[in-house]
Order: structure tokens, then sequence, then C-alpha cells
């Protein structure tokens, strides 16, 4: 990553604790993909918070053991779909959560702006998801090349063209992601599923510019929610490379992350959401 911030951005649109991790009575959820309480809607960040409180309350992992938690499920064949799928369906719970919260649902749509990657895969998921519940959405896969890089993200990507609720969008340059400047500030949400994990060095072209796109966003009372971490936030140790998402909210997946619990990262990340995606114990040794 670059140097770290020299100071912190505005604070969130949103009140609340950095991560949401006070249990409840409640037992352990269920996975997103089969949870009735995610299915039925209507819940708030508070009650999202309340219902994934066990999984937040675990103890924070950094990016390379998440890394090889997530290898060592698939090893013991556990698929990268289903996990993709889990944590989608995770985003998509967030996003109407914060939609419920901040009161923009009413029929404006929800920016996805999705990586190549498995954090863009995990944009597409949320996206199908949001879509089928009633809401548009529009999807922009930000890079050079006009196909998602990993199969599990393809495979969303390609499933969304089924989707009547959902329009794709290639933005290949600088000047394709400026196009999204116009009628900006009536998006209801915007959703950083840019760059997750694996993020080293300062940010390439035209992923830069989707940031500051993203910061615009935020500066004219768009919500921001993060997938995984804010683009440009290390899942280790906090530090940011300048430009940087700012999100009011940021859902993580299994355990909260090391990188979100430092002063800078947990003030660019907002309020902390930890979702379950079904790593098992034994492929994640605490």
């Amino acid at each position: 990553m670059g140097a770290m911030r020299s100071q912190v951005p505005a604070e969130p649109l949103l009140e609340g604790s950095a991560v949401d991790a006070t249990p409840d009575s409640s037992p352990e959820p269920a996975l997103p993909a089969a949870d009735p309480f995610l299915s039925a809607g209507g819940y708030d960040l508070e009650a999202l918070a309340g219902h994934w409180a066990a999984t937040a309350a675990r103890a924070p992992i950094t990016a390379e053991a998440m890394r090889g938690a997530d290898a060592r499920a698939q090893r013991q064949g556990i698929s990268g779909a289903w996990l993709m799928e889990q944590a989608g369906t995770a985003v998509a719970a967030a996003a109407r959560a914060l939609l419920v919260t901040t009161e923009r649902g009413g029929g404006n749509l929800v920016l996805v702006l999705a990586g190549p990657g498995n954090n863009g895969g995990d944009g597409s998921v949320a996206a199908r998801h949001l879509a089928r519940a009633g809401t548009r959405v529009v999807v922009v896969l930000v890079g050079s090349e006009a196909r998602p890089s990993t199969p599990d993200a393809l495979a969303n990507w390609e499933r969304l063209a089924d989707e009547p609720l959902v329009e794709r969008i290639h933005a290949a340059t600088p000047r394709d992601v400026n196009m999204l400047l116009n009628g900006l500030e009536r998006a209801a949400l915007v959703v950083d599923a840019l760059l997750g994990t694996g993020v080293a060095g300062p940010l390439r072209e035209p992923i830069r510019s989707a940031v500051d796109l993203i910061a615009r966003a935020r500066a004219a009372g768009v919500p921001v929610l993060a997938v995984d971490t804010p683009t440009a936030v290390d899942l280790t140790s906090g530090a940011a490379s300048d430009p940087v998402v700012r999100a009011d909210v940021t859902i993580t997946f299994h355990r909260p992350k090391e990188g979100l619990r430092t002063r800078v990262g947990g003030a660019l990340a907002g309020r902390v959401l930890v979702a379950p995606i079904g790593i098992p114990g034994a492929a994640d040794p605490a």
C-alpha cells in the first residue's frame, strides 16, 4: 500500500460504533443465502448488527490469515462460488439495511462499482439480490478488460444479463468513469466493490477515477457501502493510499479485520458489520 494519509477525512454520515460486536441472546444466524431474517427485509442497520453480533464478536484476523482460511475452506470442498454467493447476499442485506436507515430506498437506483476480481463478484451477487427485491441497480465493471478476471466473478457478472432491473456498464477508462457523474447525486446508495484483500501499491486507472467518483458521491450526500474494506485501505495495517474510499458502512466477512480496528482504518470504514459466510472452523484454527 502507499503511505498512510496524514489526515482522516470528514466524519461519517451515520453514527455508530466502529465495529458492532455486542452479542445478543439469539443463536448464531443462518448463513446469508439461507437466512429467513435477511430475505424478509425491513430491517435497519441496528437490527442487522444485532443479528450478526456473534460473528462481529469473533477475534480479529489479518488479510493474509483471511486469504489462508478462504483457500483452506476451498481445499476442504467448499466452492469459491458458494462463498461468493454468501458474501454477496450479505452485501445486499447491508445495502437494504442502509437504505432503510437513511430512508433513501424510495425508487432511486443503487450504483455498484465493481472491480475485475472477486470483490467485484460479491458486488454482482449483491446486485442480483437487490434487483430481485425490487431495487433498480446499475453495475459498473471498472477495469481495462470487458470481462471480470476470475471465473466466479465472471459467472455472476454474466448472470446479471437476465435481470431486468439491472443495467451493466463497462468503464475501461477515466473518461468512462466520469460519464457516471451525470445525476450521481440522485443515487440512493453507492457500493464500493472495487478492490478487497488483495490490494497492494498505488491505485491504477480506471480504479483511481472510480475512487474519486465515490468521494464526489459522498460529498453530495449519497451514502457509501464498502465491500470487505474501503478501496485502498489495508485490511491488516489500516494504512491507506491516496485517494482512498471513505465509507459510511463497511461489510466484512467471517471475522473482524485487524486493519479496520486501527484509528485510520476504522475512521475510513465507518460502521463495520461482520457477516458469516460459512468458512468452517477447521479452515480457520484461531
